[in-house]
């Protein structure tokens, strides 16, 4: 019931992007915002992971104009996130917000809003991020997929983005990549 006229307006958003798909986030947010960068950057969509820390302290300086940004938090109160946020609306860039907080600060600065609210963490003190951290990284994970299937991205795309694991062997080795012929024979 989460995949709604907002997640459509993201990939809206992201699909139109004339730059690249900048993650941010910290904490468990920020290694699941990793994750979902290499999955954009891996399925035709260039993406990275700007630390949201390190965003402060000059790595702002990686975001340029056409690129869109998709921040994550979980409370949408981050310190760290929202620092950000002024910059990010200076430089004009589209702002996804990935939270389950929907009246929080981070959220109310989102050119689009996603719900990633959980009922309850996994974790048996109600603590650590699990649950949360699994749903956020299905909606990432979804906004890839729908990307994908926009950009008509094939399997001989995929390949080329993964030429050394086993997945690119399969679908970029040739016969003739690795026979023998004519005096080269034993």
């Amino acid at each position: 019931n989460r995949v709604d006229q907002r997640c459509i307006d993201a990939v809206g958003l992201l699909l139109a992007c004339s730059g690249r798909i900048i993650v941010t986030g910290i904490g468990k947010s920020g290694h699941i915002g990793n994750k979902i960068a290499a999955t954009f950057a891996s399925t035709g969509s260039p993406a990275h992971f700007v630390h949201a820390a390190e965003a402060s302290h000059g790595d702002m300086g990686m975001l340029q104009s056409g690129d869109v940004v998709i921040a994550i938090s979980y409370s949408g109160s981050s310190d760290e996130l929202l620092k950000l946020v002024p910059g990010i609306k200076r430089l004009a860039l589209p702002l996804v917000v990935l939270s389950g907080m929907p009246e929080s600060a981070l959220a109310r600065a989102a050119d689009v809003f996603l719900d990633v609210s959980v009922d309850r963490e996994a974790c048996p003190l109600g603590l650590a991020p699990t649950a949360s951290t699994t749903c956020t990284l299905v909606m990432g994970d979804a906004l890839a997929v729908a990307l994908l299937h926009a950009r008509g991205f094939s399997a001989d795309d995929f390949a080329r983005s993964h030429p050394g694991g086993r997945l690119g062997r399969q679908l970029l080795l040739h016969v003739s990549d690795v026979m023998i012929c004519g005096n080269d024979m034993p």
